[in-house]
């Protein structure tokens, strides 16, 4: 599945997310890429109550890791964005978290070398205007396409 939209709404964005939530398995590991205030969380954020989490979904930007139990299990959710920016990427930390989450759902995962050759989707999201986000989602294993 690969798909390039544009989002005229947070509530467009988080349908998205939602209709997206039905194609993910156990063991996927979905990039979330964008510029602050594209929509990350907000597609984070659907995606995870789509999934049935119960209460807040918020950005781990501060704690780098949230998890969540959810219908498909346990979900790790992290932001990289500060620990790149401080130089402090700790690759244990983040496989830690990964791999003891049946889903996992890194924001800015740029900092993250290596990163990209076990996940099985991306999901890119832009300012097309003030209004407007694009979104791009792009499976990238064969088990996904």
């Amino acid at each position: 599945m690969n798909l390039d939209v544009v989002s005229r709404s947070p509530e467009q964005t988080a349908a998205l997310a939602t209709a997206f939530a039905a194609e993910l398995n156990v063991g996927d590991l979905v990039l979330l890429e964008g510029d602050l205030g594209a929509g990350k969380t907000t597609f984070a954020r659907a995606l995870c109550q789509a999934l049935g989490v119960d209460g807040p979904v918020t950005s781990p930007t501060f704690g780098v890791a949230h998890r969540y139990d959810a219908r498909i299990g346990r979900i790790a959710h992290l932001d990289l964005h500060r620990l790149g920016e401080l130089g402090a990427f700790d690759r244990d930390l983040v496989d830690d978290e990964l791999d003891d989450a049946d889903l996992g759902l890194v924001e800015w995962p740029s900092g993250a070398p290596g990163l990209e050759d076990r996940a099985t989707w991306r999901v890119q999201l832009g300012h097309a205007s003030p209004s407007e986000r694009t979104v791009r989602i792009e499976s990238l294993s064969e088990a996904t396409r």
